[in-house]
């Protein structure tokens, strides 16, 4: 089933950005891929495959130019192109397009990933030197351990340079053999100083995540669909008792959403963590100020 999309033209800010006095959104999960990749991504969520578990009805779809104007619309002013590979060889190819697509969308932070394969180091340490800011790794897709030998001088290069990695390490909607805190945890031991970025707060994983973001003074978290109601009724439910310490942990989360592969507006995102009753200033931090910080905007 295909849902009715929300067009550019109907598109605007939610009421929170006015209310705090944003400069806009700040989201550091957003998804650009090339159109032959995006349209088998979508008919993956269409299908409802095996590492996603149900019926994924996508709320947006569109060309880029109409993907892009509508994140505008909606007060997004900085976002990303975050792409991963699934197989070996393909991470470059990902990476050029996204490197176009960044010149060509000034709100674009420029995008990157990896994958463990030989050479991967240095096409790591090129793209960085080209002016890649952010890396998005997904290990459910990609099927391995981020403690793969043949990321070892990713990992160093990427440690060394502070570069954030956008990271899909917890087991939701679908655990596998590679997923869940513990690789992350020994990661991290290895390399104490990278600077990641666990999306989806690590869902289900979420005090063990907690846990690294409390302990390592670079490991950040993001919301992306994190107490959306959709997440929730797939197992994903943010448990009350952890909200003190993701106050606590205020200016190390960060606003993620997924767009566009999405089954609800945008807006949903927003009004599940203004719901949350952390106050104002984790709102605003969470909203802009954590990642313009990180990102040194």
């Amino acid at each position: 089933m295909v849902e009715e999309r929300a067009p550019a033209s109907v598109s605007k800010p939610p009421p929170l950005v006015d209310r705090l006095g944003l400069p806009g959104l700040f989201d550091v999960h957003t998804h650009f891929l090339p159109p032959r990749v995006a349209t088998k991504v979508r008919e993956q969520f269409d299908r409802g495959g095996p590492l996603i578990g149900r019926p994924w009805p996508l709320h947006y779809r569109d060309t880029d130019e109409v993907l892009v104007a509508t994140l505008r619309g909606l007060g997004v002013r900085r976002f990303t192109a975050l792409s991963y590979a699934h197989r070996p060889g393909m991470a470059e190819f990902l990476n050029d397009w996204a490197s176009g697509f960044s010149a060509r969308v000034p709100e674009a932070l420029p995008s990157a990933t990896f994958f463990p394969e030989p050479g991967a180091g240095e096409y790591v340490a090129r793209r960085i030197a080209d002016g890649a800011r952010v890396f998005k790794l997904h290990v459910q897709v990609g099927g391995f351990l981020v403690t793969d030998p043949l990321l070892d001088e990713v990992w160093g290069v990427l440690e060394e340079a502070g570069t954030p990695v956008v990271l899909h390490a917890g087991s939701g909607p679908v655990g596998t053999a590679y997923t869940g805190p513990e690789p992350v945890a020994e990661l991290l031991r290895r390399h104490p100083r990278l600077t990641l970025v666990i999306a989806h707060l690590g869902a289900p994983e979420y005090a063990d995540f907690l846990a690294l973001a409390e302990t390592y003074e670079r490991v950040h978290l993001d919301t992306t669909m994190a107490f959306t109601d959709f997440f929730s009724a797939l197992g994903g439910e943010f448990p009350r008792e952890l909200l003190p310490r993701l106050a606590e942990l205020g200016p190390k989360v960060l606003l993620g959403s997924d767009f566009p592969n999405i089954p609800y507006a945008y807006g949903h995102q927003i009004e599940v963590l203004e719901r949350l009753g952390l106050g104002d200033e984790w709102l605003r931090g969470v909203c802009w100020d954590n990642a313009a910080a990180l990102f040194g905007e």
